[in-house]
């Protein structure tokens, strides 16, 4: 029995091993820029610019995947206004390109799906002041527009339309 105790237990030695392994999993990132241009191709000026009852304002705004990754891409827009009686969704018109753009439930989707380096089509390219809705009264007061990008992976992640993609952050 110690000749057999003996003689074996090298030979379990040979079968028996123990490994470790690490593996290491990381998530991609998508990344946009918002591209806010007049028609002339200079920025728009972060300070905002004077306007009046009826005038219409160059704004074009696209957005750019900088990352290595194709995405979908929605946009919210958000209007408001430092006077409480003058509503800013009724006095800003936007040219809106429905074309190349879907809305959906407070988002405009765009409808393809965005590539590294590729900028899509201006999702508008001027706002016009309704001068029917601003009048003396609101001398003064400031209308803004906000444009907030959002964008998530398309790679395996399909969808029929840009809207039904899963993962879309929260606003």
């Amino acid at each position: 029995a110690i000749l057999v105790t003996v003689l074996t237990q090298p030979t379990l030695a040979f079968y028996t091993t123990i490994g470790r392994a690490t593996n290491v999993v990381t998530s991609g990132d998508v990344q946009l820029k918002i591209h806010e241009k007049t028609a002339s191709g200079d920025q728009f000026p972060i300070e905002g610019v004077y306007i009046m009852p009826g005038d219409i304002v160059s704004k074009q705004v696209s957005v750019e995947n900088v990352c290595g990754h194709p995405f979908y891409l929605r946009v919210k827009l958000v209007s408001g206004s430092t006077n409480e009686a003058l509503s800013a969704d009724d006095c800003l018109q936007l040219d809106i390109d429905t074309a190349n753009w879907t809305y959906v439930q407070g988002f405009y989707y765009y409808n393809q799906i965005l590539q590294p380096g590729e900028t899509t089509p201006a999702l508008f390219t001027q706002v016009e002041i309704v001068g029917s809705k601003v009048d003396q009264t609101h001398i003064g007061s400031t209308l803004s527009l906000t444009v907030n990008a959002y964008a998530v992976q398309s790679e395996n992640n399909p969808a029929d339309h840009p809207w039904e993609a899963s993962g879309w952050p929260a606003e």
